[in-house]
């Protein structure tokens, strides 16, 4: 499996916010307000791709991933890998969109009551995509295998 492309995140959240600006230009009063409450599932995504990470990184700093029963089972850690391929492709694409909508109520703030309104629940967010799109590459990152060393079969 690949590594997650970090140019193909960054196109993704910019093609995700063009498409979410143009649409709120045209449709934000007849979009309904917009909860911060849904924000919190891309914060618990980064939260818990952070701990998978931390943990995957100290098994393999210690060795101890293997397949006994005392170590980290490969197949475990590549169930997480996939864990943050998903994770940073679902931060940037919801992020991306959440940023489109943020560069059209942020600046109507004073003119739009909807959108002071919207402005806690864009800001968090776009940050929580941001943060879940990062944490989930970090993730990815310390789940890859290191290449075989000379000795060893492939």
């Amino acid at each position: 499996m690949k590594l997650t492309s970090i140019p193909g995140l960054i196109g993704s959240f910019i093609f995700f916010l063009l498409a979410a600006f143009i649409l709120s230009r045209a449709y934000y009063g007849q979009m309904g307000p917009v909860s911060i409450r849904a924000t919190f599932t891309l914060w618990f995504l980064a939260a818990v791709c952070v701990i998978l990470s931390l943990r995957v990184r100290e098994r393999k700093e210690k060795g101890e991933i293997g397949l006994d029963r005392s170590q980290l089972s490969p197949l475990v850690a590549a169930n997480f890998l996939v864990i943050g391929k998903a994770t940073s492709w679902t931060g940037a694409i919801v992020g991306g969109c959440y940023a489109g909508l943020a560069a059209h109520v942020l600046p109507n703030i004073g003119q739009l009551t909807a959108a002071a309104n919207d402005a806690p629940a864009v800001i968090s967010g776009t940050l929580g995509g941001i943060c879940a799109a990062i944490a989930g590459v970090y993730l990815d990152r310390n789940c890859e295998t290191p290449p075989p060393t000379d000795g060893e079969a492939a």
